[in-house]
């Protein structure tokens, strides 16, 4: 399903839903661009986000920008591993749902 060559199809979206998808442009260039937070750090969040939801396209893109913004091999690994832990602590707090109070 995973195919770069899908990400063409932008373009269709982009004409059918011009206003919407303007407004979702100028924001993913806003949320991601230099402030308090520099882009480095902006991209390597968004890398542990796509390591979350495991998306292909967010993974891509977002390791190609971090290593553009400077991020290392050894940042992107703790960036994996960081992703990892959460994930896993999300798996262990809510399997607390699975069991009843106690007394």
């Amino acid at each position: 399903m995973y195919d770069k060559k899908n990400l063409a199809r932008l373009q269709t979206i982009d004409e059918n839903a011009p206003e919407a998808m303007k407004a979702f442009w100028a924001f993913d260039k806003a949320a991601l661009a230099d402030g308090a937070i520099p882009v480095k750090y902006k991209e390597l969040m968004a890398c542990a986000v796509a390591f979350t939801t495991q998306c292909p396209y967010c993974i891509d893109i977002h390791s190609n920008r971090a290593r553009k913004a400077g991020a290392s091999d050894k940042e992107l690994a703790e960036t994996v591993a960081v992703a990892a832990a959460l994930r896993a602590g999300a798996a262990i707090t809510h399997g607390t749902h699975a069991f009843p109070d106690r007394p």
